[in-house]
């Protein structure tokens, strides 16, 4: 799948696409509705299929540095989502002041139209855009007639009476509900990262780790977790995970508060430093808390990867 980060780094004007817009936070199930929406008018039309997406996202952007929910993916990941649907295109726009103004015309005209070529366009039911978020579908569909595309509006996904969201997901992960998260995602939730140097004293343990440096400063959840990692040679190897900041040594060493992705793989002696981990999360075991010391962290330590080896032979491998 190409990346085109800014409309100026096109290679070339396209010859048309079809193309949906959106955060696709999560590419969860709705999302993959859409998406495979337009896939099929793309091949109905002989055309490459294109999802257009902001960074950062209309929200984080009016937030002012505020505090937005937590994304379940980055761009890296949405990206991976996205291109094993076969997605053949991922336009990334910069969302600034200068695109907080335009007007829907103006979006219309000089992106859809002239830059990208859109032949027929995919959007939700509620989908709204442009400044103060002033166009709807109904504007799209009017602007439609005169600029040469169709405009396709597709229902909420409803999984269990819900409309299936990402707000939806978030709250699955947050409850340690990975059962749910999984249905609305259609896949195990995914954290990928690059391994780098720790301190080493899981090693010192009997319990050393592949420590991944997410680049997030909060994540939806935090605890303990049965996982599966692929990356680096692995694929589905069954391991137990901490995501948090880890208490005991913060207290002790005044290690950062930034979210680390700390793996144990079972049975496992290689070498992964700098290698990049896809963490597949399968059931949580409790939440990252506090221990008086070491040697009682070690005892738990030892319960969480003995119920996780447990979950995982149930699991069988998927």
């Amino acid at each position: 799948m190409q990346l085109v980060r800014g409309l100026d780094n096109l290679r070339a004007r396209l010859p048309g696409c079809v193309a949906t817009i959106g955060n696709f936070d999560g590419v969860h199930v709705g999302h993959q509705e859409m998406v495979r929406e337009v896939k099929k008018q793309g091949t109905r039309l002989g055309l490459p299929s294109v999802v257009i997406t902001f960074e950062p996202s209309p929200r984080e952007y009016f937030a002012h540095g505020g505090v937005v929910p937590a994304r379940l993916t980055r761009l890296r990941e949405k990206f991976a989502a996205l291109a094993d649907l076969g997605v053949d295109c991922l336009v990334l726009l910069r969302f600034n002041a200068q695109m907080a103004q335009v007007s829907p015309e103006g979006f219309v005209d000089d992106v859809l139209v002239r830059d990208l070529g859109v032949r027929h366009l995919v959007v939700g039911h509620d989908f709204r855009f442009a400044h103060r978020r002033t166009g709807s579908v109904d504007t799209l569909r009017e602007l439609g007639k005169t600029r040469g595309f169709a405009v396709e509006e597709v229902s909420p996904f409803l999984l269990d009476g819900e409309r299936v969201s990402s707000s939806l997901v978030r709250a699955a992960l947050a409850d340690g509900n990975l059962y749910r998260a999984q249905r609305l995602l259609g896949r195990l939730y995914r954290l990928s990262g690059k391994v780098g140097p720790g301190k080493q004293l899981g090693r010192t343990l009997g319990f050393p780790t592949a420590n991944l440096f997410l680049h997030r400063k909060v994540t939806p959840f935090m605890g303990v977790f049965a996982v599966r990692v692929t990356g680096g040679g692995l694929k589905d190897a069954p391991a137990v995970a901490n995501l948090g900041t880890r208490p005991v040594l913060n207290e002790a060493g005044g290690e950062t508060a930034e979210p680390l992705l700390e793996v144990h793989l079972f049975d496992f002696a290689g070498d992964l430093y700098r290698r990049c981990l896809h963490v597949d999360f399968v059931a949580k075991l409790r939440d990252e808390r506090w221990f008086p010391s070491l040697d009682a962290l070690t005892v738990q330590m030892h319960e969480d990867a003995r119920q996780a080896r447990a979950l995982l032979a149930v699991d069988g491998g998927r």
